[in-house]
């Protein structure tokens, strides 16, 4: 199907082919159709969407700017795998960012939003009883994107995003097993608790650790093999002992 045939898309509009080309392409990331480690061929995705190489070209510098794909030696782009190092770096950066979101949004909150956020944890629960991860995933994205919008800060929005993005890479696994889906709902009740009470500092505390506890249920998720990001982090921790003795 040409990309222009396709329903998420206008060609008509004012929008470039490029911007529309990369729109595509970073979904099919983050939604996992195109995995990490994945070769990104510029002829089949432009013979795919039914446009010339120039638009998809363009599309993939826009998206190594973005993170989520890179340049390697002898094999042209691929979608970015993400470290050990660099994933728990993520998590902190962005619990660091959501706490002060979360505090942001509770000095300013209005009825309205409050009950935005009273239905998405109605929602969450629904999706927990019904043991539907996915649709448990798409839910917890829409809470964070609510208080991210409701916190008015559009730089540390712009930034926060950014982020987010990058960490679709991996953080999928992390809400693989259900406890880890009815801890996590837990974790978002204080949130909008504290919010909804106007208790900024609670609400930045929630924030920042709801998002240490997801770095630590993503860790725990991982593949012991030689070649796992466990097996970077056991090397990291190894490091920091010698580094300490």
């Amino acid at each position: 199907m040409r990309l222009e045939d396709r329903k998420p898309f206008h060609a008509s509009n004012v929008q470039s082919l490029t911007v529309l080309v990369q729109r595509e392409v970073e979904r099919r990331i983050l939604t996992g159709e195109l995995p990490a480690g994945e070769r990104l061929s510029e002829s089949a995705l432009a013979a795919d969407m039914g446009v010339s190489r120039g638009p998809v070209r363009e599309a993939m510098r826009g998206l190594q700017q973005a993170g989520l794909v890179e340049i390697v030696a002898n094999k042209g782009v691929v979608v970015r795998k993400i470290g050990y190092d660099e994933a728990v770096d993520l998590y902190d950066l962005r619990g660091s960012l959501f706490g002060f979101m979360c505090e942001t949004m509770a000095r300013r909150r209005t009825d309205a939003q409050c009950a935005v956020l009273r239905d998405k944890l109605g929602a969450m629960a629904d999706a927990i009883r019904a043991d539907d991860k996915d649709r448990y995933y798409r839910l917890n994205i829409e809470f964070h994107a609510a208080i991210v919008e409701f916190c008015g800060n559009s730089r540390a929005r712009t930034v926060y995003e950014g982020i987010v993005k990058e960490m679709h890479l991996f953080r999928r696994r992390g809400l693989s097993r259900i406890e880890n889906m009815e801890a996590s709902m837990r974790e978002h009740e204080a949130i909008a608790e504290a919010i909804v009470a106007g208790r900024a500092e609670d609400a930045r505390e929630a924030g920042i650790t709801h998002l240490r506890n997801g770095r630590d249920r993503f860790l725990a998720t991982l593949d012991p093999a030689p070649e796992s990001l466990a097996a970077a982090g056991r090397d990291r921790a190894l490091r920091r002992t010698a580094t300490a003795e």
